[in-house]
């Protein structure tokens, strides 16, 4: 497994094709780009095939977020996603605040994270 942190070279197309294998959705290529080119990348890669990605968005001195952290099925339970956040949490320059979905709580409890107060969000239509 190579493991890249900052990943500049995390193309939109790559990207949306590796997210549409978990979450289904119509993306954008473009804005898709414009927002990778806004955040901390930190991938996975088995053989050239992007199979996990952590994106952290962070004003680099009060706030990040971990906006998602994503592995491919089938490389599930295999270690990568402990790694990608321990990536993280080595090169981010200000604490990490994310949601969890439901039932993935303990994977983040094994990974040394605490919990923090509920999150809430405001949906906008893309």
């Amino acid at each position: 497994m190579e493991y890249k942190v900052n990943d500049k070279e995390l193309d939109a197309s790559l990207f949306v094709s590796f997210v549409n294998q978990i979450w289904k959705g119509e993306y954008d290529i473009e804005k898709t780009q414009k927002a990778l080119s806004k955040t901390i990348n930190i991938t996975a890669y088995s053989d050239n095939t992007l199979v996990g990605c952590l994106r952290i968005l962070s004003d680099g001195y009060y706030f990040g977020t971990i906006t998602e952290l994503l592995i491919l099925p089938e490389y599930q339970k295999q270690g990568i996603g402990s790694k990608l956040l321990q990536l993280a949490k080595d090169n981010t320059p200000t604490m990490l605040y994310f949601g969890a979905q439901p039932g993935i709580e303990p994977f983040y409890e094994k990974n040394g994270c605490q919990k923090s107060f509920p999150s809430y969000m405001i949906e906008k239509e893309r």
